[in-house]
């Protein structure tokens, strides 16, 4: 099967552009090169364009959760730097300057159509620990209930290199699992996913895109502008992200995103490919930072990955890292390949001692608190067969 590009027949995913017409909750990104001049600076057609589209989505009764990068780009033009600068330093700085900026005046903006804006600064951390992940999803929702834009950025100023998201595409597709988003919308500076560069003869738009097995053969290396930091592929890997829990995701350039929203045949559309899944599974699929590595024999391979089962002590060959109970780790196989990630319920330093016994042997042996499993099932997300 092959992604429908223009004049595709029948099945083309009309319900999901309806889907994302009427979803009541959107997630909308917005790249730098969207916002800014290509020097840096912030571009005010650019930005009340965009601003207005999302205005009218807001006035019409649907919730507008905004993810938008430009902080560092905006901070260029007013410190005097003339291109992105690759030190973490100056980023920062720039980023410092640039996220006032650009909260001003998206707040000036929203604020002429009797909208409030809420500003959102992200790290991994927010979305790593459980505890501050649910302390973000009380946040939007909140400042949701009170008919507030979030407009989330990641937290560039203090960021360091070790622990960034990398770019605001795959932020923005966590932040749609983060606020049970009905659907996302990523705009850019490229109208669409096409069949090879844009500027290539014969190259046509993909309207549609039904599994990404189907762009094995389309060509993705085009990036965006100087002052942004992701290109097609960063896209593509936020858009498997979304779809993954059911959520709709249209790709299109920032001047379309009015005719997005409202569902039109504009950009490429990705169809959800899975389902949605508790909030604690995404995290742990997309978003966890693990804390150590749990070698499993091959039975308990088979046992997790096969019969989705619990894993239990005697499976369990080796433990690797320093770790409490609660805290995520990478289940391995014999091979030494990651096949499952989940919640551990003990210390680091109790499993040792436990590894290849059975919970019946440990109970009789320890007492009833060692009946329990080393990771429940329901804490568990399987990542490779």
């Amino acid at each position: 099967m092959s992604a429908a590009a223009d004049g595709a027949p029948p099945g083309d995913g009309t319900d999901d552009r309806s889907a994302v017409a009427t979803a009541h909750r959107v997630v909308v990104k917005v790249g730098s090169s969207s916002l800014t001049t290509p020097t840096g600076g912030i571009d005010p057609e650019r930005i009340g364009a965009l601003v207005d589209a999302l205005v009218a989505v807001r006035l019409s009764g649907r919730e507008v959760v905004l993810v938008s990068s430009g902080a560092i780009a905006a901070g260029l033009a007013p410190l005097g730097m003339k291109t992105r600068p690759r030190d973490l330093a100056n980023q920062q700085a720039a980023a410092s300057v640039g996220q006032s900026l650009l909260m001003e005046h998206y707040g000036r903006l929203f604020a002429r159509a009797g909208l409030g804006v809420g500003q959102v600064l992200l790290t991994v951390d927010d979305v790593t620990r459980r505890g501050n992940y649910r302390n973000a999803f009380r946040t939007f929702g909140r400042l949701l209930e009170l008919g507030v834009v979030p407009v989330v950025n990641e937290n560039d100023t203090v960021a360091t290199q070790e622990i960034r998201f990398g770019d605001n595409d795959r932020l923005a597709a966590l932040v749609a699992h983060l606020v049970h988003a009905d659907a996302l919308v990523l705009l850019s500076d490229v109208d669409a996913l096409w069949t090879a560069h844009p500027a290539t003869p014969g190259a046509e738009r993909i309207s549609r895109v039904a599994s990404a097995a189907e762009l094995a053969d389309v060509d993705v290396t085009r990036r965006g502008s100087a002052v942004g930091t992701g290109g097609m592929q960063t896209k593509i890997e936020a858009a498997g992200i979304a779809t993954s829990a059911g959520i709709p995701v249209v790709l299109t350039s920032a001047p379309h995103a009015g005719e997005a929203l409202a569902g039109a045949e504009v950009g490429t559309l990705f169809a959800p490919t899975g389902k949605r899944r508790p909030t604690r599974l995404l995290w742990l699929r997309h978003a966890s930072e693990t804390k150590g590595r749990l070698v499993l024999d091959a039975g308990a391979v088979r046992a997790v990955v096969q019969r989705k089962a619990s894993l239990l002590p005697a499976g369990v060959t080796g433990v690797e890292g320093t770790f409490t109970a609660g805290e995520p780790v990478d289940l391995v196989g014999p091979d030494d390949v990651v096949v499952a990630r989940g919640l551990v319920a003990y210390d680091s330093e109790e499993l040792p001692a436990l590894l290849g016994r059975t919970t019946q042997d440990l109970t009789a042996e320890l007492g009833s608190g060692y009946e329990r499993t080393v990771v429940h099932r329901d804490a568990l997300v399987v990542l490779s067969d």
